[in-house]
């Protein structure tokens, strides 16, 4: 299928690795021309070589300073994803007002600077997609890491609210809820936790989604390519119908019909 992508010109942050590598090289893949970007320019280079990206953007998004420095060198983009977030297990009596600064700047700050600043001009050139990487933990906070899922609703709310000012134009936002995914930063935990556990990665996987995730229908780890080739799509011209949603794409981990 041609996803009419050819030409369009899209970023996707916190692009080096996982989720957001996966979805920047199926649009490179598809023929836009892709922006990459991570907080290191060495892991930036990579993954444009990996991705088949034409450009990248060393930036801390977390920070205004990072933001900033984007949308100095990439003023106008077709298609924004707002991919770059942070995750932590953490017992929520511990969790401090820094942690709960820094979640919210991470995760769900980046999107508001970069959309605030791009949406209008998509909407002047009536063509735009924009996209926020949310979670299933949206929906169904996860007790181990409350403040990350207080991001992922927040990035909901965010989302459906910007879509409500594009009505009648050819701009659409939308959110996407992957379940549990094998990004980087899942792998390197899951390992290190069958590590101090004595089990292998496969039996604490077993484990995890029958305990943590028994509701999942999927009972694996999702792969970043899974969750791309959808994002991809509703990036596209054929996705225009899409507006103002929140798409799951979390292996039937929600509980629910709508």
């Amino acid at each position: 299928m041609d996803l009419q992508l050819t030409g369009r010109t899209a970023l996707v942050t916190g692009s080096t690795a996982g989720i957001g590598l996966a979805i920047a090289t199926a649009l490179a893949s598809e023929g836009a021309s892709v922006i990459v970007n991570g907080r290191t320019q060495e892991r930036v280079d990579h993954a444009v070589k990996r991705s088949g990206a034409l450009r990248g953007v060393a930036a801390d998004l977390g920070t205004e300073a990072g933001a900033d420095k984007v949308i100095s060198e990439f003023p106008e983009v077709d298609i924004l994803v707002n991919n770059v977030g942070i995750f932590e297990p953490k017992p929520f009596e511990e969790i401090s007002d820094a942690d709960w600064r820094r979640f919210f700047e991470v995760n769900v700050l980046s999107g508001v600077r970069l959309s605030r600043h791009y949406i209008g001009r998509m909407k002047r050139r009536n063509w735009g997609r924009i996209l926020f990487i949310s979670s299933e933990s949206a929906l169904q906070i996860p007790a181990e890491m409350i403040h990350y899922g207080m991001t992922k609703t927040a990035q909901l709310a965010v989302s459906r609210g910007l879509a409500e000012t594009t009505a009648g134009t050819g701009v659409t936002v939308n959110a996407v809820l992957p379940g549990p995914t094998a990004s980087e930063g899942v792998t390197t935990f899951v390992d290190r936790l069958a590590e101090t556990k004595g089990i292998d990665r496969s039996a604490l996987e077993r484990q995890f989604f029958a305990e943590a995730r028994p509701t999942s229908l999927l009972q694996r780890f999702a792969t970043p390519d899974e969750v791309a080739a959808f994002t991809v799509f509703v990036c596209s011209p054929l996705a225009s119908a899409i507006n103002g949603a929140a798409l799951r794409v979390d292996g039937g981990v929600v509980r629910a019909i709508a």
